[in-house]
């Protein structure tokens, strides 16, 4: 085992030791002093810390409030503009579903026109070809002669042609 030695006398805790009641009085008249001190500087300068503290707090709490109430305008703000948008965009889709309606009714229309030009296209060629054959089977003989004598006509019925014509005008 250790054995601990006794202290000396002329340590500085053994003299302290000695007279407590001196040094107790003497920190208490030091603490007074200090306290005292203290209070005529504030009074003196009327600067008092906690005044500002709370000032300083209160002015804090009012940016904060001014802040948050920018903040929920502008948030407003948003919710307009985001509701105006949604507003157009569901316009823009309503206007694309009519053209895609309108584009889908014409190219069916376009259908049924391009089968019915083929339709047609079918049949001029089905009488172009009845034509030709037609006229292949016709003998390349000379074409009849005409008749003059039926082509004129007596001269008092072209004069009486001509009187009715004026008479007319």
């Amino acid at each position: 085992m250790i054995e601990l030695s006794p202290r000396s006398a002329s340590s500085p805790i053994a003299r302290l030791g000695k007279q407590p009641i001196a040094i107790a009085a003497a920190a208490l008249v030091i603490v007074v002093l200090s306290i005292s001190f203290i209070t005529l500087w504030r009074s003196y300068t009327g600067n008092a810390p906690e005044t500002d503290r709370v000032v300083a707090t209160r002015q804090l709490q009012a940016r904060a409030t001014q802040a948050s109430e920018q903040l929920v305008e502008k948030t407003k703000g948003l919710e307009a503009t985001q509701q105006e948008s949604i507003d157009q965009l569901q316009m823009v889709q309503d206007q694309l579903q009519t053209v895609r309606r309108l584009l889908a009714a014409q190219q069916t229309d376009s259908r049924k026109l391009s089968e019915q030009v083929g339709t047609l296209t079918q049949a001029v060629e089905g009488l172009r070809q009845s034509f030709a054959s037609a006229q292949a089977a016709e003998p390349a003989a000379a074409p009849a002669p005409r008749n003059r004598a039926g082509k004129a006509k007596p001269r008092s019925t072209r004069s009486a042609t001509r009187s009715r014509t004026k008479a007319r005008g």
